[in-house]
């Protein structure tokens, strides 16, 4: 169990996103706030559309809000010019998404080592280092095949390889189970909780898979662009 005296690692205070459509602008998100601490598991459920991974890709500064401020560890990131946001987000944040993104044409390995190369990171340390990561996950046998080679669930374990290379304190994950069988699902589950301890990782998932979003501390949904916290 988490310890919320810890450290808060993120906070995100009065945020709102709206998009335009053809006969309005519609908010998604509105006056949301949302606080993450360090190791705190938290899944966001819900229907499409109501602001999901809107709201996960504020989190991660992959996309900016049109109100409302996001601190880490009490510093407004979003006040950072786009080549200090960059190196904050490689350093900072994994990323794991539903669809893979994996690069077909490279191996596991490749794929891997790519953040660590982004990073300025000398091939050689950032090959050692995904090998390890790769070995964790459970593919150490499968690190020279080609992402086209590998199955759906290997290939989501490269994926989450990738998002881990660089240690990150916060991962991010958007529906990462969602293209996978019920076996290759619970795997990947018991994987990200056996990590956010061994890593000391915070987490926030995205999902419409129930039982993951059972195995996090705390859930929640958005309604009228805010966030609301299940009992």
């Amino acid at each position: 169990m988490v310890d919320h005296a810890s450290d808060e690692l993120l906070r995100a205070g009065g945020v709102g996103k709206s998009f335009q459509s053809s006969k309005a602008r519609l908010w998604v998100l509105k006056d949301l706030d949302l606080t993450l601490r360090r190791q705190e598991t938290l899944a966001v459920v819900g229907a499409s559309g109501i602001g999901k991974s809107t709201l996960l890709h504020i989190l991660g500064t992959l996309d900016r809000p049109d109100m409302g401020q996001l601190y880490f560890r009490n510093e407004n990131v979003f006040k950072y010019n786009e080549v200090r946001l960059a190196r904050f987000r490689n350093q900072t944040m994994g990323f794991v998404f539903q669809f893979h993104h994996l690069l077909p044409e490279f191996s596991a390995l490749e794929n891997t080592l790519m953040p660590a190369l982004i990073q300025g990171m000398e091939k050689s340390q950032a090959a050692g280092i995904a090998m390890s990561v790769l070995d964790r996950v459970g593919l150490s046998q499968r690190v020279h095949h080609k992402a086209t080679d590998l199955s759906g669930g290997e290939q989501q374990r490269v994926a989450l390889a990738r998002a881990l290379v660089l240690k990150p304190l916060i991962l991010l994950a958007d529906e990462p189970t969602g293209n996978l069988d019920k076996r290759n699902s619970e795997q990947i589950h018991n994987l990200l909780l056996e990590l956010n301890r061994e890593l000391g990782m915070a987490m926030v998932v995205v999902t419409h898979n129930m039982e993951l979003a059972a195995l996090m501390e705390r859930q929640a949904t958005i309604v009228d662009g805010r966030l609301e916290y299940l009992q």
